[in-house]
């Protein structure tokens, strides 16, 4: 859990900021995203056929 307790003068601006950078470097966007919704086995068999293939694709190229 990412907290960010803000600063005696410290404008709201620049808390939302931290808060924002420290809940990207926790990595909790990329786990969001993956949790938004039911995923049923073909379409994750397919999204991970895919990433695979974009891998592939990304090692040979030159």
């Amino acid at each position: 859990m990412t907290q960010v307790i803000p600063g005696e003068n410290e404008g709201i601006e620049s808390t939302l900021r931290r808060f924002k950078r420290e809940v990207s470097k926790a990595g909790i966007f990329p786990d969001m995203r993956k949790h938004r919704h039911f995923e049923t086995p073909l379409e994750k068999q397919k999204r991970k056929a895919l990433a695979k293939h974009k891998q592939r694709k990304k090692k040979f190229r030159y």
